[in-house]
């Protein structure tokens, strides 16, 4: 099956790049944070210290979104809480142009995340529960390609603005998608499933946990929270600190700017690679082997010193995480019910987004005590290995099987 099938149905074709948009919407203020805080390190004079703050509260932010959004997305439905966490995270983001200083800009951030780490979750399962089972996988990969596309815009805006106009433009330009919520509201629908699911809105918050770590959930929850920590953990540990190692290891911030533009398109073959091995093959062999080659590409780019060796194993460490990335989205759905499908999702990543709080800080102060960035490298490398284990012993396969009522 081509993984341009999923595309055929006009009604599926819509849904997929309605929610896509605001995904790469998503993307683009998740990566302009990370060009935007090595700009600001030189204007503001921040310490490395600092910038792992800055970094960090977005990511709580993003849990606190992911919990909050996961639960009401199944009491309110998809397509309510969807719009508002986009309108909550783009207006904070214009907000953040007029910032006057680092604990106002902080306070921001924090709410911004709170819509950011609330839409990812929302999106991933309005499109899992809309698709059909031989369809489903495939969907939400390519759902979660659109991550790669907003990381490509923030890296032009990097390339072309920020040097240009500075870094307020930017983040007032991530106001720019509140207007795309309008079109939302007229473009997208509930899935059947939630809107024939009539007894979800009489099911308390505590009960859907509680069925979350029930016996029949119980190792797939563990299993869950142990990935989504790893993968969130490195990626927001490597990726929003990757302008600012590039610069580390000798080049400047306009040069940081276009190596990270050149591993950020890496991400697009690895998110349809991904899409087409993940019915062909399965979720559990997608994450496990693209983890494993994540952790590898992660001790090659630590290592790594000339332009090219710099280059080679950025481009492999964006092409292998972000297609684990898309088998992340694509499994984590499948795995629960629909009574608590949402919550079980947001739970799962509002723990993943604790990782994304305690890695930017922990590279913040590594790298201000001058641990070798090849050292931090192996850290990541540990952790994401860690993930691929819990999906290989603990997870089971949800490849062609229908969605649990």
């Amino acid at each position: 099956m081509s993984k341009l099938e999923v595309l055929r149905n006009p009604k599926q074709r819509k849904l997929l790049f309605s929610a896509g948009m605001s995904w790469l919407f998503d993307a683009m203020e998740v990566g302009m944070i990370s060009f935007i805080v090595a700009a600001l390190a030189k204007e503001w004079s921040l310490s490395p210290g600092q910038v792992g703050v800055l970094t960090s509260i977005n990511s709580i932010g993003m849990a606190l979104g992911a919990l909050l959004a996961g639960a009401l997305a199944d009491r309110f439905g998809r397509k309510a809480i969807l719009m508002w966490t986009l309108l909550i995270f783009t207006i904070a983001s214009g907000l953040s142009a007029l910032a006057t200083g680092f604990a106002v800009l902080c306070a921001l951030r924090l709410v911004a995340g709170i819509g950011l780490g609330g839409e990812l979750p929302v999106a991933s399962t309005l499109v899992s529960e809309s698709m059909p089972t031989a369809e489903r996988g495939r969907a939400v990969v390519l759902l979660e390609s659109f991550w790669a596309g907003g990381w490509i815009v923030s890296a032009l805006i990097a390339n072309f603005v920020i040097p240009e106009y500075g870094w307020r433009i930017a983040f007032a330009i991530g106001a720019l998608p509140a207007f795309y919520a309008l079109y939302l509201r007229r473009a997208i629908q509930d899935p059947p499933r939630y809107k024939n699911h009539t007894k979800l809105q009489k099911i308390t918050f505590r009960e859907k946990v509680a069925t979350v770590w029930s016996a029949p959930h119980r190792r797939t929850t563990l299993m869950l929270w142990i990935l989504w920590f790893t993968v969130i953990f490195s990626y927001y540990g490597m990726f929003l600190w990757l302008p600012s190692v590039v610069m580390a290891k000798g080049f400047t911030l306009v040069k940081s700017f276009q190596y990270v533009l050149i591993m950020t398109i890496a991400q697009l073959p690895g998110y349809f690679t991904a899409a087409y091995f993940i019915e062909r093959f399965g979720r559990k062999f997608v994450l496990v082997v693209y983890l494993t080659l994540t952790a590898i590409s992660a001790i090659a780019f630590g290592l790594a010193t000339t332009e090219a060796t710099i280059l080679a194993a950025g481009i492999c460490l964006s092409f292998f995480n972000l297609g684990a990335w898309g088998g992340l989205y694509a499994y984590s759905p499948e795995l629960y019910p629909t009574s608590v499908r949402s919550t079980g999702v947001g739970l799962a990543t509002s723990v993943g987004r604790i990782g994304g709080v305690l890695a930017p800080f922990m590279v913040g102060m590594l790298v201000q005590k001058a641990v070798p960035i090849s050292l931090i490298f192996t850290i990541f490398f540990v952790t994401i290995l860690i993930g691929a284990a819990a999906v290989l012993f603990w997870g089971r396969e949800t490849k062609g099987q229908e969605l649990a009522e």
